[in-house]
């Protein structure tokens, strides 16, 4: 099989698409601020700097923060890539000792602003946040608004499939490209940056292949023989002696999910119909599972379902205002795509 054949070709859960839109006709259509979770300390050798960007690449704006602080960029700490063609807000931490000292508010560049600073005891390290709010504006919907409405309000109960959206895998597919390439043996291995988003996208290609063959089954949110279950809002995870009563209806209540494996050489936790299952979608992409267990990756799973928590809509003549907050890791495109026919479209990477 080819693996870029399809690659966001994926089932939706819900139904089919409830219509379409234009996305990100401006940066301000697609808004994200992240959701750390916790306060600054008010003390420590750290500030924790809220900064506002706009169509600027995450990791562009931390060398410019180093390089205005006259720090080394290591020394600046951020939790998460936000997607480039947006409007974020996100949180970074630069020493206290910088050029700057605590004087960091209005501080600005091409794209970027500082518009708060606190003192931090620690540097953010990534991964370091609960999740991210979106209000994401959808240009010109065309299609049944009464469909879109049943569409959000079954969303709102019963979440999406936690599909990785298409910014994991590059612009037309080129981080699975470089996978594929490397592990063909097709010239030099990539450097160590293109190496950690070539592994991440063959391991999210996995995942999408499993979850899309649980979705086509309609059991991508119920517990199954064998089930590896994960507690909701973590990365914890734990394997039941058995299904009872009490798991599934906290299933039910998206207090617990299914998983699928991030493919390595000791992925396979699971047992019985849902290793059966993995195992044979994972036959269906073996050259990237056999490159994957050629690496020393730790063994993780992830969440098959995403809950959509706080989701509000209105609708504005042909303009639908969305609003909602998803945790750390997952992609706001999954939540569109069970709504729009085009949310899935390859298209620049995230940062």
């Amino acid at each position: 099989m080819t693996e870029l054949t399809g690659l966001m070709d994926v089932p939706r859960a819900h139904g089919g698409a409830a219509g379409s839109a234009q996305l990100r006709r401006v940066p301000e259509d697609f808004v994200v601020r992240e959701w750390l979770g916790f306060e600054a300390d008010g003390e420590g050798d750290h500030l924790l700097l809220k900064v506002r960007k706009r169509g600027a690449n995450t990791m562009w704006v931390a060398k410019q923060l180093a390089r205005l602080g006259n720090v080394h960029p290591r020394d600046v700490g951020f939790a998460g890539l936000k997607d480039r063609n947006a409007l974020t807000e996100q949180s970074y931490t630069v020493p206290l000792r910088s050029a700057i000292g605590s004087e960091w508010i209005g501080v600005n560049g091409e794209g970027f602003e500082v518009i708060d600073a606190q003192r931090q005891r620690r540097k953010l390290k990534r991964g370091a946040l609960k999740g991210n709010d979106f209000q994401i504006v959808l240009r010109d919907f065309q299609g049944d608004t009464e469909v879109l409405e049943q569409r959000l309000r079954s969303i709102a109960a019963t979440g999406v499939p936690n599909y990785f959206g298409p910014q994991r895998f590059g612009r037309g597919g080129g981080n699975l490209k470089c996978a594929l390439a490397w592990f063909r043996g097709e010239g030099p291995a990539p450097q160590q940056v293109d190496r950690g988003f070539a592994l991440s996208a063959a391991r999210s290609a996995i995942f999408n292949a499993i979850l899309a063959e649980r979705v086509a089954a309609g059991t991508w949110n119920r517990l199954l023989p064998g089930e590896v279950v994960n507690l909701d809002g973590s990365g914890s995870v734990f394997i039941p002696p058995e299904l009872d009563d009490v798991l599934y209806e906290r299933c039910e209540r998206m207090d617990v999910h299914p998983t699928a494996p991030l493919w390595c050489a000791d992925a396979q936790d699971s047992s019985g119909e849902v290793a059966a299952l993995e195992q044979a979608v994972v036959a269906r992409h073996a050259e990237l599972a056999a490159g994957l267990e050629g690496q020393r990756l730790e063994s993780m799973r992830r969440a098959l379902r995403l809950p959509v928590r706080n989701l509000q809509w209105q609708i504005e003549g042909n303009d639908v205002h969305l609003q909602f907050r998803l945790h750390r890791g997952s992609f706001a495109t999954a939540v569109l795509h069970e709504l729009l026919g085009n949310a899935f479209e390859l298209e620049e990477a995230e940062d």
